[in-house]
């Protein structure tokens, strides 16, 4: 478990940070042409925004499966610490389910209005498309693109509360064969 643990970890982290380094390289490019010619990026305003989004989905599962996340202790911290593992567990539970209803919720989101124009974002999108003949890429130039961040968001934290709980159940199981020998 702690294999696969890892390698979500890693996941995460690398889908963090490079949305991080996305929105400042964008920000930065788009400042240094304001300032040397003027004139700003058609989408430099806007996508940023959206890289964001996904960051802070990406780091929420970095989070929680490193149990770094906020967490309000004044139980847990008059309970024995049997009872705070349990607890914490049936709180990945409580987790799973929330994410997974994010998930959804982002879905229905994202899907029931997918055509409407990201008016900073379209017009790149396409003359993007339009340039290679992949008509296709005009969905970077829809709302419903960077509105599913919500959904992929609630997967990953899902996901995160998963293998969370996988572990901790490991840990609990380890704490009572330790107590037992």
């Amino acid at each position: 478990m702690k294999r696969i643990s890892r390698l979500y970890e890693r996941i995460l982290a690398f889908g963090a940070g490079l949305m991080m380094f996305l929105v400042f390289a964008i920000i930065f490019v788009n400042s240094m042409r304001r300032y040397t010619t003027g004139r700003s990026l058609e989408w430099g305003e806007e996508l940023p925004i959206y890289l964001m989004i996904y960051g802070v989905m990406f780091g929420i599962g970095l989070a929680y499966l490193n149990d770094r996340h906020i967490r309000f202790a004044l139980i847990t911290d008059i309970l024995p610490e049997d009872w705070t593992q349990k607890l914490y567990a049936a709180t990945d539970i409580v987790t799973m389910v929330t994410g997974a209803a994010l998930a959804w919720s982002g879905i229905l989101f994202a899907t029931r209005r997918p055509q409407i124009d990201a008016s900073g974002l379209i017009g790149t999108a396409r003359a993007l498309a339009e340039s290679t003949g992949l008509s296709w890429l005009e969905w970077i130039g829809r709302v419903g693109t960077w509105q599913s961040a919500v959904a992929t968001g609630g997967v990953l934290l899902a996901l995160a509360a998963f293998i969370r709980f996988l572990t901790r159940l490991q840990e609990i199981r380890a704490g009572v064969q330790d107590q037992a020998a």
